[in-house]
């Protein structure tokens, strides 16, 4: 069971998301991928972000750890340090791929993520909520069964 790694990246009141076209479905999620073995959670989440976005981070906090499935996701808060935003060279930006499907860099208002489909969900709605009136101090567990 591969363990998955995310960011939570907000600048100027926009949260930065990758916008998906995948089996007919549209929808944002996210930054990261799953955790390559002998590396942290953490390793993970800071690598994701170089590759889908471009940048260098660096992790503040963890904030929500996510069962999806009966598989842990892990979300860390993280600061940009260096970079340029959308400037990814993952393979998922390879040769399009109609399986795995289309991915786009972009930054969301804060404001506009309960307007869209976000996912996870409760991710989503936790971060606007904490974008205002500040993280926990101690990880979120949320589960979700099914997207």
């Amino acid at each position: 069971m591969r363990q998955r790694s995310g960011i939570i990246l907000i600048e100027n009141d926009k949260l930065a998301l990758i916008e998906r076209h995948r089996a007919g479905l549209h929808y944002f999620a996210f930054p990261g991928g799953g955790v390559d073995e002998g590396e942290t959670i953490e390793q993970a989440a800071v690598r994701e972000a170089e590759e889908e976005l471009g940048i260098q981070v660096k992790v503040i906090q963890k904030v929500a750890e996510v069962i999806f499935n009966g598989k842990p996701q892990y979300y860390f808060l993280v600061k940009h340090l260096s970079g340029d935003f959308g400037t990814g060279t993952g393979e998922e930006y390879g040769e399009y791929n109609p399986i795995h499907g289309t991915y786009h860099p972009l930054w969301m208002p804060v404001a506009e993520i309960p307007a869209h489909n976000v996912v996870p969900r409760e991710l989503a709605d936790l971060v606007v909520r904490c974008s205002k009136k500040g993280w926990p101090t101690e990880p979120v567990i949320i589960i979700e069964e099914k997207r």
